[in-house]
C-alpha cells in the first residue's frame, strides 16, 4: 500500500475552507430561489391576454366583457385571505401588491364542461403594470364555484 501525506500551509487551508463555504452558500441560494419561484406572465395587450387564456385551455370571445381598475387592499379581510390562498396555489401572491392599483379583465368561458350552453362561466385576470398577478375561473350561478386559471384535465 502506498501512502502519501500532504502538508497544507495555513493560508491555503483557510482559502479552501472559505471557497467551500462560498460554494455551499451559492448552491443553497440557488435551490431556495428555485423553490420559491413565482410565475410571471406579461399580458399588456389584448392579444397577449387571449393567447394566455387559450394556453390555459379555454375558449372565449375576442374581447373582454369588462375591465375595471381596483386597488388591492393594504389589509386583507378573511375573504381576501381565502382568495389569496387560491392565488398562491397558482404561483401568485396578491400580498405582494397590497395598496397597488390593478386592472381586472373578465372574459366569458364557452367550453367549461357541464356549462357550455350557459352564460355563467367567466375567467378573471388581475393585471398590474402589464403583469398577471392573479386570476380565477368561476361560475356566477347561485351556489357557484371558483377554481384556478388552468382548465382542469388539460
Amino acid at each position: 500500500m502506498f501512502v502519501r501525506s500532504v502538508k497544507l500551509k495555513r493560508p491555503g487551508l483557510l482559502l479552501a475552507v472559505i471557497g467551500a463555504l462560498i460554494t455551499a452558500f451559492v448552491v443553497f441560494a440557488v435551490i431556495k430561489a428555485a423553490a420559491g419561484r413565482k410565475v410571471s406572465f406579461d399580458l399588456r395587450t389584448e392579444a397577449d391576454r387571449l393567447a394566455f387564456i387559450r394556453q390555459m385551455g379555454w375558449e372565449t370571445s375576442d374581447k373582454y366583457s369588462s375591465c375595471r381598475s381596483v386597488t388591492i387592499p393594504k389589509e386583507f379581510s378573511d375573504v381576501y385571505e381565502q382568495y389569496n390562498e387560491l392565488q398562491k396555489q397558482q404561483g401568485f401572491d396578491l400580498g405582494d401588491y397590497k395598496g397597488r392599483t390593478a386592472e381586472i379583465y373578465t372574459y366569458p368561458i364557452y367550453n367549461y364542461e357541464g356549462h357550455t350552453d350557459k352564460d355563467c362561466m367567466q375567467l378573471t385576470l388581475i393585471i398590474a403594470d402589464g403583469t398577471l398577478i392573479g386570476g380565477d375561473v368561476c361560475c356566477t350561478e347561485l351556489g357557484g364555484f371558483m377554481q384556478g386559471l388552468r382548465r382542469l384535465g388539460s
